[in-house]
């Protein structure tokens, strides 16, 4: 650490950056959960469809504006551009902790970035959906609010709040530095709700976002969740134990109305982990901008105080993580049978056999919630719905045991349109892994199915097409 926070060694720095962050490039070949939906929406996009008013869409748009610019293309395309955005995460960390103290203090946070958007649970890292997109401009809100640019700051709290709801909470900790940072957040969000009144999508947008979101948050399918917070903060904690003691030691240096409100900071960004009750992986990376900046602080002091004994012990608590986790990117390249990716695996052989027959005219709904078909086919709707979450009102993360809808206001008639919408090709992605969901237990999908034919089937899904 004594060398990488040398002036010498800009170089090596720059490059143990760009290591770490293209690690990922080990996931080219399959799309985790999330990430697929997100790049499907913006393929959508693409051909000419409006997010919540010519299709469902649950999350906020921007999610789906960040892969545009490469076509939402999966492969090598995708992770490097991943991996570009760790970096630029890294760049607003360096930015943020070397204005507050030097620059040691900014390498160091830029390393941490690196490394803990790197060594942890595939799945909560290597997608970027709404959780991890927010990194940024969490970082960059934090920067402006210390300047005392509070317009900035909101307008930049307005644009997360675009990509996760959950920006909110990081205007809370902008308002520990400048409380009116809530004006710009304010205007940010009026003026893109305007927007999507103008191009008549401000209805479906509640609908779907919040509407959705509410029913999926009231109806969590966690029996105990005080129980799974203390075991999924314990679990977090453990491989993240570095971070929670220079988090501790970086705090008591500064001064007492700083250290406010730098517990206000992690305060706030530990509520919206617990939004919702589910305490997903994925969730806890918004802890991360906090306990990295104030962490180098504490790391880049011990080392000033005790550079051998802090050196040792920052290293012993580092090998955890990478011990853990660092083998799942070489195991990438061989080990195909691999659960988290098992779904993905098998969308792609479904596509595969649909590419074979498509013609650019057809279109696809896929029953179920496979998104990632969409991605490797990349055939258009038939109507507005492309997964069964709406239909059946049971959410992706319940639908492979539950059977008790979180909505069911509206599902009659997200029925009848996907029956009237006579895709060319109807995939049951669902059906062979809970029957109870299977589409024949729906009438007006038994009506559907009624002019298809089977095609082909794989371990997981069976694929049909218009008679």
């Amino acid at each position: 650490m004594l060398l990488v926070i040398s002036r010498s060694n800009i170089s090596a720095f720059a490059a143990a950056l760009v290591a770490i962050a293209c690690l990922r490039l080990c996931f080219a070949g399959v799309l985790l959960s999330d990430e697929d939906y997100h790049m499907a929406a913006a393929i959508h996009i693409l051909q000419g469809q409006v997010p919540y008013r010519d299709f469902w869409y649950d999350k906020p748009p921007l999610s789906a504006l960040y892969y545009l610019p490469i076509g939402a293309v999966p492969g090598i395309v995708l992770r490097l551009w991943d991996a570009a955005y760790i970096l630029l995460c890294c760049f607003l960390a360096f930015r943020l902790a070397r204005t507050w103290w030097s620059e040691a203090e900014g390498r160091v946070a830029a390393l941490l970035v690196a490394f803990f958007t790197t060594f942890y649970l595939p799945s909560a890292v290597i997608p970027f959906a709404p959780d991890a997109l927010l990194l940024a401009p969490h970082l960059a809100a934090i920067y402006f609010a210390r300047q005392q640019k509070a317009l900035l700051a909101g307008l930049i709290c307005g644009i997360g709040f675009w990509i996760n709801v959950k920006a909110v909470f990081v205007l809370v900790a902008c308002s520990a530095w400048a409380i009116s940072s809530i004006l710009g957040f304010a205007a940010l969000v009026a003026a893109g709700a305007l927007l999507l009144s103008f191009i008549g999508a401000l209805p479906g947008y509640w609908e779907q976002v919040w509407v959705w979101g509410f029913a999926y948050a009231a109806g969590s399918p966690v029996g105990h969740p005080f129980l799974l917070a203390l075991e999924r903060v314990g679990n977090w904690v453990g491989f993240h134990v570095a971070l929670a003691l220079s988090w501790l030691a970086g705090s008591l240096r500064e001064q007492r109305d700083e250290q406010l409100k730098l517990l206000i900071w992690l305060a706030a960004s530990f509520a919206a982990v617990c939004f919702g009750n589910h305490f997903a992986p994925r969730y806890f990376l918004q802890l991360l901008p906090p306990l990295v900046i104030v962490g180098a602080r504490g790391i880049t002091t011990q080392l000033k105080q005790r550079p051998q004994s802090a050196a040792i012990t920052l290293a012993v608590l580092l090998v955890v993580p990478i011990a853990r986790f660092g083998p799942r990117y070489p195991r990438m390249t061989y080990d195909k049978q691999w659960s988290d990716i098992a779904l993905d695996l098998d969308s792609q052989q479904v596509a595969e056999r649909i590419n074979r027959q498509a013609r650019p005219e057809d279109t696809l709904f896929v029953w179920g919630y496979r998104p990632d078909i969409y991605v490797y086919t990349r055939l258009p709707l038939a109507g507005k719905f492309w997964d069964s979450q709406p239909l059946t009102g049971i959410a992706a993360d319940r639908h492979l045991s539950a059977e008790t809808p979180i909505a069911n206001q509206t599902t009659t008639a997200h029925l009848q349109a996907v029956e009237r919408s006579r895709p060319t090709f109807f995939v049951d992605g669902l059906g062979l892994l809970n029957n109870k969901l299977a589409p024949d237990k729906f009438a007006e999908m038994r009506l559907l199915l009624s002019g298809y034919r089977e095609i082909a089937r794989t371990r997981l899904s069976v694929i049909y097409r218009r008679d």
